[in-house]
């Protein structure tokens, strides 16, 4: 288990780019099942559950081809369904909550779609119900085995229908779209996610002969086709680690510039941010933080405390949201925090208070952050990264400290940010690689 050693303190400079956006990646590339044709996809993140998705697909007898670091061709002509029964598949496709989202497509094309239950981050409980419940919807029978965890989902024609989504799920409207493209008849959801990245997927699939209409609100029509095509599709900027980026340079007192950030498809990032005081200026399509010693908490218009929350697009993130803690430690002010989907993601709070932070978790979902205004510098310590996000979290706190901080479990990091350490180096922070 590898691990990050960081010597705190520095200011940072320079430019970043952010990766290829991994929630539209794992989408993207399950996309590639519904069509026998070649399909060339450029700006793909080299991160760990990328590449263990991409694995999948070779497993799959999918024909791959890397034509550049970022850019791959992918040709599903001859997919080995019953891969998706073995013991292998079923140990790899448990290792990557991504996996997922490869059913919709095999039970469109191939009428079954299996698999085992996913993992990921254990940030609490993330159920797959809107996802099964959409595929029976469209005609699909639905098999759970509790004693395999294992998913199976058979149709011999799928029709389309109207449903109205018990949630706006990201990936399972994802996969609903992908189901329904090639059913028979009109399949209406409403209740749809609307982000970027699904609306980039919708895009794609228009350009490969679907026929999608409602792109980028919360009611989609899909009127099916027989057969679909291939494409050229390119990744949205990672908006998650972009907005990374920010509080990285407001935590460290650093000028940074973000580039190529897409600005326009950000949502409410920037102003969230903003709402902490953090200056940032739109320069064409990149984003200029200049270096800062202090920034200052909003307040509302009644004076009453700023609660900072997630919610489905076009709300701020969740997975932001752990950043934002971190950032407001630092703050001029005090902020609620309030993480409604995921009961999990606040318990690394207990790392941050051990650096020095002050932090109250009131329950699982809420947690009120008394900034320092930085009265008091977190000090550095030795610490594991529990998922993703919260491992982003910490190593912008260790960089912003007092003295070294050991990161541990840094795997976590890398299955979301690509080489984050290298491109850190870049900017001037003191971060070392620990093999073990």
């Amino acid at each position: 288990m590898a691990s990050f050693e960081i010597i705190g303190g520095t200011k940072l400079k320079g430019e970043i780019i952010p990766q290829g956006a991994k929630n539209e990646a794992l989408q993207i590339l399950s996309a590639i099942l519904l069509t026998e044709d070649p399909i060339t996809i450029s700006n793909i993140p080299d991160i760990i559950d990328v590449n263990r998705l991409i694995d999948l697909l070779i497993d799959l007898n999918v024909k791959v081809e890397k034509l550049s670091s970022d850019t791959y061709k992918f040709r599903a002509k001859d997919v080995n369904i019953e891969y998706l029964l073995s013991e292998k598949f079923k140990k790899k496709g448990a290792g990557l909550r991504g996996s997922i989202m490869i059913v919709g497509p095999l039970l469109a094309r191939f009428g079954k779609g299996y698999i085992p239950k996913p993992g990921g981050d254990k940030i609490g409980r993330r159920r797959l119900d809107t996802h099964f419940d959409g595929f029976k919807m469209l005609g699909a029978n639905f098999v759970y085995d509790k004693q395999e965890e294992f998913y199976k989902v058979e149709a011999k024609n799928l029709k389309g229908t109207y449903m109205l989504l018990d949630e706006a799920s990201v990936t399972g409207t994802a996969n609903i779209v992908m189901t329904a493209v090639l059913a028979e008849g009109v399949t209406t959801i409403y209740n749809a996610a609307c982000e970027p990245y699904l609306q980039q997927l919708c895009k794609m699939l228009n350009r490969m002969g679907a026929d999608i209409s409602g792109i980028g609100s919360n009611l989609l029509k899909i009127t099916g086709v027989k057969k679909l095509s291939g494409t050229e599709h390119r990744i949205l900027p990672d908006m998650i680690e972009i907005g990374s980026f920010i509080g990285l340079a407001a935590m460290t007192q650093s000028e940074i510039t973000i580039k190529d950030v897409h600005y326009d498809e950000l949502g409410r990032i920037p102003a969230v941010f903003q709402s902490l005081g953090i200056k940032l200026e739109r320069r064409g399509d990149d984003i200029f933080i200049p270096s800062q010693d202090h920034y200052e908490v909003s307040t509302f218009i009644d004076g009453s405390i700023l609660t900072i929350s997630d919610a489905p697009w076009p709300g701020f993130t969740p997975d932001l949201l752990s950043i934002i803690l971190v950032v407001a430690s630092q703050a001029k002010g005090s902020v609620l925090i309030h993480q409604k989907m995921f009961e999990s993601r606040l318990f690394f709070v207990d790392k941050l208070i051990d650096m020095g932070a002050q932090i109250i978790l009131c329950d699982p979902h809420r947690a009120t952050v008394i900034g320092l205004d930085r009265s008091s510098p977190l000090r550095g310590i030795s610490m594991t990264s529990p998922d993703i996000r919260a491992g982003v979290s910490l190593l912008i706190a260790a960089l912003s400290a007092k003295g070294k901080s050991v990161i541990h479990n840094i795997e976590q990091i890398d299955r979301g940010y690509q080489n984050i350490d290298i491109r850190l180096k870049q900017l001037g922070a003191n971060i070392v690689r620990l093999e073990d």
